[in-house]
Parts: C-alpha cells; sequence; structure tokens
C-alpha cells in the first residue's frame, strides 16, 4: 500500500511540475452569474448554462413533481424495469425538438458518445474526426476499433482526402458486411467556440457515401430559427444521420441525447453498451430537461436568446478595443489564449482575487502549449457583469 501511495504522490509531482494539477472545487450555491466558494462570492464566468436554466423555477417543480411520483431512483437499466415514464416523456419532447423520428437518452453526454459509435462501427469500418472533437468522442473512436482518421481543425480538402482514402480502401476490403465510414464533428467546439462549416462536410459525406455524427452539445437551444441547434440554422438537419447532445448546458439538466431515425434509436436499444448497461438516469433530471426543452421552445426562451447575443456583442466590442482582434463571437465561448499553462494558471488567481471566477483551461483538455481562460456568458449576465469582467482582464494582463 505504501509503494502504490507513494508512486501516486511522485507522478502528481510531475502534474503540478507541468503547471497541470486540478482540484476540486465546492460550489455552495445554485448554478447563476453569481456563485460561492468557499464561503467566498464570485462573479461566475465558467458555466455552460448558457440560458440560465439550471435554476429555473420551472425545472426545479418538474423535478420535485418527477420525485414525489416517482421517487429519486430509477432503481433498474432502461431494459429491465427503469423505463419510467419521464424517460419517455423527454424522448418524445427531443424528437419533437430536434424534428426527427426518434430519441433516445443517456445518463451523460459520453455514454451517448461511448455508446452510438461503439454500436455502429467495428474493425473493418473508418471512422473520421475533426481535431478538435471532445474526448468523449476520441474515447469512443479508439474503443470501438475502427481505423482512425483525423483530420485538421475544419479543414474540408484533408477530409475529402480521408474520405476518398476511406471509399477507395473500401473497395477492396471482402466480406459479407460492407465496411462503412463516419465522419464526427462538432457543431460548436467546446473549448474554441467556433463553428463547424455543416453544409460543406454533409456535401462531403453524401459525395463519398459516408455517415455523420453532430455533436450539438454547446448549440443546443441557442442556434437555429428554433434554437434547436446549428444543424437547423445551416438547414441540413435531415442530412444527419445522427444528431448528439446533452442536456446539461443550454437546456439546464443533466444526461445526454441522439436523435435520428426510428431505425438507429431502435438498434441503440439493442446494442448501445452504455444504455444497456446503466441504470436509467434519475426521474428528476429528465423531467427537468422536459422542461428545459419546452421553456428553450417558449418566448421566454427567445428571450433569453437574444439577450445573450446582446452580451456577446458587448463582450466582442471590449475585447477588440482592448486588443485581441475577435472578428465575431459565433458562440457563448471566448478562448482568450495565453499558450503557457503557468500563465494561464496566474492569470486565473489574479481574476479570483479580484472576484472573477474564470478557471485556466490547459493540457489535456485543449493541447500542450495553448492554455487559455475560457469565458462563457449566460442570459443571466448583465452589461454591468460584462464591465467588471472587461476591467479586471485589463488590470490582470
Amino acid at each position: 500500500m505504501k509503494d502504490f501511495n507513494d508512486e501516486l504522490r511522485c507522478r502528481l509531482d510531475q502534474i503540478r511540475d507541468q503547471g497541470l494539477y486540478r482540484e476540486l472545487r465546492q460550489v455552495d450555491s445554485p448554478q447563476s452569474p453569481r456563485i460561492e466558494l468557499n464561503g467566498k462570492p464570485f462573479l461566475n464566468f465558467s458555466s455552460n448554462d448558457y440560458l440560465g436554466l439550471a435554476n429555473h423555477p420551472d425545472l426545479k417543480a418538474a423535478a420535485i413533481k418527477a420525485i414525489e411520483k416517482f421517487g429519486a431512483g430509477s432503481g433498474a437499466s432502461r431494459l429491465i424495469c427503469g423505463s419510467l415514464t419521464p424517460h419517455f416523456e423527454l424522448e418524445a419532447a427531443l424528437a419533437a425538438f430536434k424534428g426527427t423520428e426518434s430519441a433516445l437518452s443517456f445518463s451523460s453526454g459520453y455514454a451517448a458518445a461511448v455508446g452510438t459509435i461503439c454500436a455502429l462501427l467495428g474493425k473493418d469500418d473508418v471512422i473520421i474526426l475533426d481535431k478538435l472533437v471532445h474526448a468523449c468522442i476520441v474515447d469512443a473512436a479508439r474503443l470501438c476499433g475502427a481505423k482512425l482518421r483525423v483530420f485538421a481543425h475544419n479543414d474540408l480538402n484533408e477530409l475529402e482526402e480521408i474520405l476518398r482514402w476511406a471509399n477507395e480502401r473500401i473497395s477492396v476490403v471482402s466480406g459479407t458486411q460492407r465496411p462503412r465510414t463516419l465522419v464526427v464533428t462538432e457543431s460548436v467546439f467546446s473549448m474554441d467556440g467556433d463553428l463547424a462549416p455543416l453544409r460543406e462536410i454533409v456535401e462531403l459525406k453524401e459525395r463519398y457515401g459516408a455517415w455523420l455524427m453532430v455533436d450539438e452539445a454547446h448549440a443546443t437551444g441557442l442556434f437555429g430559427p428554433n434554437r434547436r441547434g446549428l444543424a437547423e440554422e445551416a438547414m441540413v438537419s435531415d442530412r444527419i444521420e445522427i444528431q448528439m447532445g446533452t442536456l446539461g448546458k443550454a437546456l439546464g439538466a443533466s444526461g445526454g441525447y441522439i436523435c435520428g431515425s426510428k431505425v438507429l434509436i431502435d438498434y441503440l436499444v439493442n446494442r448501445a453498451r452504455s444504455f444497456i448497461f446503466s441504470t436509467a438516469p434519475v426521474p428528476a433530471a429528465s423531467a427537468a430537461a422536459t422542461a428545459g426543452i419546452q421553456l428553450v421552445q417558449s418566448s421566454e426562451g427567445a428571450e433569453r436568446s437574444a439577450r445573450l447575443r446582446q452580451l456577446l456583442g458587448r463582450l466582442m466590442e471590449g475585447l477588440n478595443k482592448a486588443g485581441w482582434n475577435f472578428e465575431a463571437l459565433s458562440s457563448s465561448i471566448v478562448p482568450l489564449i495565453f499558450g503557457e499553462e503557468v500563465k494561464a494558471v496566474s492569470l486565473a488567481t489574479k481574476l479570483r482575487e479580484q472576484g472573477l471566477f474564470v478557471p485556466a483551461i490547459r493540457y489535456p483538455t485543449v493541447a500542450r502549449g495553448s492554455a487559455r481562460l475560457r469565458v462563457t456568458l449566460t442570459a443571466g449576465h448583465t452589461t454591468e457583469d460584462i464591465a467588471q469582467l472587461l476591467k479586471a482582464l485589463a488590470f490582470s494582463i
């Protein structure tokens, strides 16, 4: 036991020496633009609760009602006796919201990615990833055993080269089942906040007979006329085989989902191991997510989305005056890239000393040498909050 702990202490020392040590911080307040850490208040610019729904009365009321009727836990996996009414209501709401035939909810976005990709692909198939996709997609690609290829971020030329290679490879592979090619991208990239060229990617995957999976985690609730996501805004929703996302960002709850055809969902129910072998999500979370979907589609959801856009415009104006040269802020994610891990940590510390919480993002979340402060805005922020952030950044840098 002593040798075991000594070895781990040595590894932790190495992590500290690289400026990569992390620790959990206890938040003693609900999610909001203002949180309490260790008894001290902070102005929070780190939350993915983009529309400010995590502490919304409608979501809390839905969760409480579900607990009162269905209890605290689901008691079993979905395929045993854990498929409760709130799960089916959530999936019906998701399919209607996304405009797909069907939907399936998972315990997390990570579980949705791993379960879906591993169910669809095997060793004879090819999976092609944008270099900056989320770690859950990278892990799923490695686990599924398919031939993994990566294209430079949003590089359509390299994507086409790989698709052409995959097509030629498939034509010479023998076997009873035709190998498949799956392209996976995020629509809004979680650490850089930029957008995928979805229309062009759709056209390429169709030209080469590939499938497409799009993670809308950071776009759902924010983009498109009905706030369904970037696929809706790009008018390609009906041409994407697999739409993935999370319920814990703009929708204000927790969990993950897959939306698509009924046959896709039926297949995942039978083959997605992270779905089959997990206890069903708690009913309160599913009920809260359903309430979040309804709220996003309401006039209040439209107002919150518009308010967020206005705040982003104010932030972009201030950052450009300070010399950051952002051409546009396409999403609620604003990366202030400093490169060195130690420098990013130091700046985050200076901001905390001024009452602002903006954690440093470092390797392995982002590539080495691209450490940053990842600023995120929510509809609950005010113009005064933006002014305070800009002032603190000017003072700290």
